[in-house]
């Protein structure tokens, strides 16, 4: 069912493939149940109250083996079970309520806030559920959230990613605490999507010319809300097998697939968005790994002009109004160079192709254009050919500026036209049922749609101590359960002693002060100053006043570094004082995340300063009611006021070293002096009236500010219509 906003259907959009999918799995349900398949197939499910508790009342530990696949779960489910919930009044009552919500919202207009048609947002990753692993970390989740927010606020949007079969690595750590990965291959055809079809029912088939010969690519759809996804994948029979692979890894470790990828991700969106008779108003590329859609464009528009460009240069100028640009790092793994062997033998076919001269595209992609010995990247192109630029935070906003000043040399850091628009995550996906239930209460029905509104948020300063307590000690109860699970199973898949896996079942404590630290473990991100001092990090756990750790995240298959700084903290699983105080949760992913931001009490984020563009999974612990302790960098630089949480300075040092000191010391002292005191200050009836004082200004500085629905408001306002 498409949006109504959207206008009637296009022949080979999907929206009669989704139907006919729909359809399929309805027949196989009873009648009184054949709404499910309906949700099912679109996520919005996963972030509406009561819709993922449909799936689980089949079966909770069921639900969760599928990754929670919606489509793989009801086609294995046996049909006792069905007819059993068929006859059940009220479980049909909570299903005809999700229904009818979906079906309520896909019926809307689209918002007037855009004119034309709908923006495409192009993104080499998008995290929206973890049955849909396409996603690796902080820049998938921000896109995917991007669009759920969009299809809340029915601005039209269409998503552009590629479907990899592999996705990214899984992590297991060995006994040692080495990380080793491996991948697990997804068949898209057990899941929420369904592949794009021609109108005489054969696959849509994009190709793209990638070294020496023609990928072909087909095209699945995923509904989002009101937000068709289209994902291309490669692993098509008439591909070779070096073809294939290209949509097989996220993140692929050798440089030329990763090019051979965003050709596909670039060129290929902006051919299958035409096939598909989609006509953007406007590209928005999340970062530079789609930047070749702007040739595909500038291309398609020179040769239907009178007077087709004469140079690569030309033709790019004329397009950039089609184009904004949002880039999201300033770390240099994130704006990849390649040498110009490398991109004429991976490109030299498409560059013909699409009439462009591959000299002066190396050129485009270089900071001196004129400097052949310089290697070409794809964020230099994507800014020269977009009509914007933007980061990611107000920091982040001035680090590009200088970063990026020598493309712009005829004036100061200041008139680099770079400006950012700050992240912010998608609340009703990141805020635990217990906190968005006690909000409802003290806001109203419906008040998620005026979240990004700072006066709806002073009402909790009405919230009484109690309560809030209360759904802060229930989300800590579920991580510490959840965690509790977890251990054993890690801990038997490593092969420890039976001792030491019977021990998880008692792993963390319901009422400690509980710490979270899970991101990317990549090595600007310092978890190794957590033990910088291990004397002294120690001697926060053997206080009369105790505090738990728990840790995750991955780091990426080549960087060792990382690796190592979680081995360290493996080193110390045996320390008698460690015991089940500290954690570290195996294979890190959306559904682990959910759980740890809301069950944390205070949020770690300990980045070299300027290398936090942004961070996001800070605000989703605010939401929940969790603390900030974090360096001034990236988004907490501009939210601390110092009511609402707690910061290490964020200057910047050359002597590494002696800043890791400072920082360590400071964490060390914050936790000891301020944190550890405050959360265990209890008035008469055990509650930390103090600690709850900072809980609410926390949510009532941040709640509007970093949520989803202020940052799309910036984008449509500030970027989208400029």
């Amino acid at each position: 069912m498409p949006p109504r906003g959207s206008g009637e259907p296009h022949p080979t959009d999907g929206s009669r493939d989704l139907t006919r999918a729909i359809d399929r799995l309805g027949r196989r349900l009873p009648e009184p149940l054949q709404p499910l398949a309906e949700i099912a197939y679109n996520y919005k499910w996963s972030w509406t109250p009561g819709g993922r508790e449909l799936f689980r009342a089949f079966g909770a530990h069921r639900f969760g083996l599928t990754n929670e696949n919606p489509v793989r779960f009801l086609r294995d489910l046996s049909e006792p079970d069905l007819l059993t919930w068929a006859t059940d009044e009220r479980f049909l009552e909570q299903l005809d309520r999700v229904a009818n919500d979906l079906r309520d919202d896909l019926q809307r207009p689209d918002s007037p806030s855009l004119d034309g048609g709908p923006v495409a947002f192009l993104c080499a990753e998008f995290g929206v559920h973890r049955s849909l692993p396409v996603y690796s970390g902080g820049l998938g989740v921000l896109a995917g959230d991007l669009l759920k927010e969009a299809s809340d606020q029915a601005v039209p949007f269409v998503g552009v990613g590629l479907f990899y079969r592999r996705g990214y690595f899984h992590q297991r750590m060995d006994r040692s605490g080495w990380q080793q990965e491996y991948w697990i291959e997804s068949d898209p055809n057990v899941m929420p999507a369904v592949r794009v079809t021609t109108a005489d029912g054969s696959p849509l088939t994009i190709n793209v010319p990638i070294w020496d010969g023609e990928l072909d690519a087909h095209v699945w759809r995923v509904q989002v809300g009101r937000v068709p996804l289209f994902l291309l994948d490669a692993e098509l029979g008439e591909n070779t097998p070096l073809q294939r692979w290209v949509s097989s890894r996220l993140y692929e470790g050798n440089s030329s697939i990763r090019l051979a990828q965003y050709a596909l991700l670039g060129v290929g969106a902006a051919r299958a968005l035409d096939a598909m008779g989609i006509k953007p108003s406007l590209y928005h590329l999340n970062e530079g790994h789609a930047a070749l859609a702007t040739l595909a464009v500038a291309s398609s528009l020179s040769a239907a002009s009178d007077s087709p460009a004469s140079h690569s240069g030309e033709a790019i100028e004329q397009s950039r109004s089609k184009f904004v640009f949002t880039t999201h790092t300033p770390v240099p793994a994130g704006n990849e160079t390649y040498s110009r062997d490398e991109v004429l033998s991976v490109l030299g076919r498409l560059f013909d192709e699409l009439h462009f001269d591959g000299h002066e595209v190396l050129a485009l992609g270089r900071m001196h254009p004129a400097d052949a010995a310089e290697p070409t990247g794809l964020t230099p192109l994507a800014i020269r050919g977009s009509r914007s630029t933007n980061a990611v935070s107000q920091r982040h906003g001035a680090i590009a500026r200088a970063m990026w000043h020598e493309m712009f040399p005829h004036g100061g850091t200041d008139d680099v036209p770079i400006t950012h628009v700050t992240n912010a995550v998608h609340l009703p996906t990141w805020m635990a049922p217990p906190m968005r239930k006690l909000l409802t209460e003290c806001f109203g029905d419906g008040w998620e749609r005026f979240a990004s509104d700072p006066i709806l948020w002073k009402q909790v300063d009405e919230i009484d101590d109690e309560r809030l307590w209360d759904v802060r000690c229930t989300q800590r109860d579920e991580l510490v359960y959840q965690i509790r699970r977890k251990v054993v199973v890690d801990r038997l898949a490593r092969g420890e002693d039976i001792d030491f896996v019977q021990a998880g079942r008692d792993a963390f404590d319901p009422s400690f002060l509980t710490i979270g630290f899970a991101r990317r473990l990549a090595t600007y991100k310092r978890l190794n100053l957590l033990v910088h001092n291990v004397e002294r990090a120690l001697s926060l756990l053997n206080h009369d006043r105790p505090l738990q750790f728990v840790f995750a995240g991955k780091a990426h298959p080549l960087d060792d570094a990382a690796k190592a700084f979680a081995q360290r903290m493996f080193e110390l699983k045996r320390v008698p004082e460690v015991g089940n105080r500290v954690v570290f949760l195996e294979d890190y992913d959306l559904s682990a995340a959910t759980t740890v931001v809301a069950g944390c009490d205070v949020w770690l984020n300990l980045p070299r300063p300027p290398f936090e563009a942004s961070g996001t999974s800070g605000m989703k612990a605010a939401l929940n009611g969790g603390l900030n302790l974090s360096v001034l960098d990236g988004w907490w630089m501009e939210a601390y006021d110092g009511s609402n949480g707690w910061a290490i300075d964020g200057s910047v040092d050359p002597d590494e070293a002696a800043k890791d000191e400072r920082d360590a010391n400071a964490l060390y002292d914050l936790i000891d002096n301020e944190v550890k005191p405050l959360f265990y200050d209890r008035d008469e009836h055990g509650i930390p009236t103090k600690w709850l004082e900072r809980v609410r200004a926390s949510l009532r500085t941040l709640g509007p500010r970093y949520c989803a629905t202020r940052m799309l408001d910036d984008y449509v306002t500030q970027i989208y219509r400029s």
